[in-house]
């Protein structure tokens, strides 16, 4: 995500669960992408109002299926990916189409899918 986001220009933070004062940047992202592998990382005061939040980590928890952002953000933020069901199904199609691109290639065939 971090280079997708940089060939279309632009500025990127890059952050890790021991970032120190995280919460100084998560609160300047127009666009958080949280994928730390850390249940409730995020929590509804460390999102910015108004920013659409990513919320790509998925931890299975006594509470069930929980992600790396409190749900509780959702109230802040525009736009929030639910967790379970997200980011998954997206996960799942780019996973397939690049297993189909690899096969064409293997094969020699077309490169490009149809």
């Amino acid at each position: 995500m971090f280079h997708l986001l940089m060939q279309a220009n632009a500025t990127v933070t890059l952050c890790h669960s021991h970032t120190k004062e995280l919460e100084r940047h998560t609160l300047d992202a127009d666009v958080l992408v949280v994928a730390a592998g850390v249940p409730g990382l995020v929590s509804p005061d460390m999102v910015r109002a108004g920013s659409v939040v990513v919320d790509v980590g998925q931890s299975r928890t006594e509470a069930g299926m929980v992600g790396d952002v409190d749900p509780g953000a959702a109230e802040v933020a525009a736009l929030m990916t639910p967790v379970p069901g997200g980011v998954g199904p997206m996960t799942i199609a780019c996973l397939l189409q690049n297993a189909v691109r690899c096969a064409r290639y293997r094969r020699g065939g077309p490169s490009y899918l149809a």
